[in-house]
């Protein structure tokens, strides 16, 4: 008999009503909006209730989000899997250009990229993924992150290109 079997393990994952975080964004800016999620003041998106990351550090132009790796996040050869580090990565990166937009302006990933330099386990310990601006326009913005443990070795490392959504007449239109 395996051990899966023999010594099951169980995971349960609430969250909010995510259009209450939703509908909270489109009147505050990206920073005070993001702010307000680190306070508590808003609920947390469910993808980050279902991969356990909270925000650790919200500033303009950067946001670090923290994961404790668990068996839970593990693929089937035995380490976490990639996708993990990839929604960190996004997360952070995608969060980062957050924080420079104005009320009313969104954004969306155009393109992500990611290098793994080191496998995770579920004792790696916490991993905190720095996500910061490298360029805001007023159509692309662009962003590189990095994962690293505590004592600061690098996992992952990768950038970002965001399309930048602006109501019409609002300007920024600059590239």
């Amino acid at each position: 008999m395996s051990e899966q079997a023999v010594n099951p393990r169980t995971r349960t994952v609430t969250w909010k009503d995510p259009r209450e975080g939703a509908s909270a964004a489109k009147k505050m800016s990206g920073l005070e909006y993001l702010r307000a999620i680190q306070r508590g003041e808003l609920p947390a998106p469910p993808i980050a209730e279902l991969m356990g990351f909270t925000p650790v550090e919200v500033e303009e132009g950067k946001v670090v989000f923290g994961v404790q790796p668990g068996e839970h996040h593990y693929n089937p050869i035995g380490m976490v899997h990639g996708g993990l580090a990839a929604t960190l990565m996004d997360s952070a990166m995608g969060c980062a250009i957050h924080t420079m937009l104005p009320v009313g302006v969104g954004y969306t990933t155009l393109e992500l990229h990611v290098n793994y330099v080191k496998g995770v386990a579920h004792d790696s310990g916490e991993l905190f993924c720095k996500g910061e601006v490298i360029h805001l326009g007023g159509k692309v913005a662009t962003a590189q992150g990095r994962l690293v443990d505590a004592k600061g070795n690098l996992y992952a490392h990768g950038t970002t290109t965001c399309m930048i959504f602006r109501p019409p007449g609002s300007g920024g239109a600059k590239e």
